[in-house]
């Protein structure tokens, strides 16, 4: 895959779990330091802390951070930190890759005669901020602070369910739709800066977030059924795709929604 990615940075957000994850550590074997932006229980803490284990095996930086990705302040303040981490690692290059992979939103329906079981407008501008807004937010910071170098490139997980329908989705469907627009606008605002942003539309892929929505199983078992390759996405064939996406030569690849999923979506 060559060695445009070597000694460069990428900044995860949503790096503690699921494509996050696969993430840090496929772009770590590939030589990339990582920026782990997550947000975690004590409980949960040990993973954590075994994910960075694992980058630091491969002989790379793991700079990890347990804060609210979608609170401006924390965002100003790790920003902060990670100009100072790479002033004090002498690095030009900065961040070449940032991805986004936050995976926090509700799952209600839109009519219920319950109002405590229907989303609520507190409900829909949770998920909206988390899980679309925040790249628009976290992309504007990098590129000011000059964080986010030439060659950069931005990615966003999106979903079939972006343009599909499923019980309960509904607010994180939207969510998807906003994130896929977000990308394009940045796309045609970013070239200028010689930076690409592209939507990377998985398969379904069996994570935490997908175990926490309801009737995930029918999900599951659709995919099965419709899937070329007779089986789920994994988490790696996503982050195999981001590496070979992230190095030089697809400068000219940006405003997609790229879909990694084996063929499943055609069907």
């Amino acid at each position: 895959m060559g060695k445009s990615l070597e000694n460069n940075w990428a900044l995860i957000l949503g790096a503690s779990s699921g494509f996050g994850e696969a993430a840090a550590l496929e772009l770590a074997s590939h030589g990339m330091n990582i920026f782990g932006v997550h947000l975690d229980r004590k409980s949960t803490m040990p993973k954590v802390e075994e994910i960075k284990d694992k980058i630091k095996e491969k002989g790379r930086e793991a700079s990890f951070f347990n804060i609210n990705a979608a609170d401006a302040d924390q965002r100003a303040e790790t920003l902060g930190e990670m100009e100072q981490i790479l002033d004090e690692h002498g690095s030009p290059s900065g961040v070449k890759v940032l991805i986004h992979s936050l995976a926090f939103g509700t799952l209600k329906p839109y009519i219920a005669d319950n109002e405590r079981e229907r989303v609520s407008q507190k409900n829909m501008d949770m998920t909206l901020d988390v899980m679309a807004h925040s790249l628009v937010y976290w992309s504007q910071e990098a590129v000011s602070r000059k964080l986010m170098v030439e060659g950069g490139r931005i990615f966003a997980m999106t979903s079939a369910g972006g343009h599909r329908i499923w019980p309960t989705y509904g607010p994180v469907s939207a969510a998807k739709a906003a994130l896929e627009s977000h990308i394009r606008q940045l796309a045609v605002e970013l070239a200028p800066y010689k930076i690409t942003a592209n939507a990377i539309q998985a398969g379904v892929t069996e994570t935490p977030a997908l175990s926490k929505i309801p009737g995930n199983d029918k999900i599951i078992e659709h995919a099965l059924s419709v899937n070329p390759a007779g089986r789920l996405t994994t988490t790696e064939d996503v982050a195999e795709a981001i590496a070979a996406l992230s190095v030089a030569g697809t400068h000219w690849l940006t405003g997609n929604v790229i879909k990694v999923d084996g063929g499943e979506d055609l069907i």
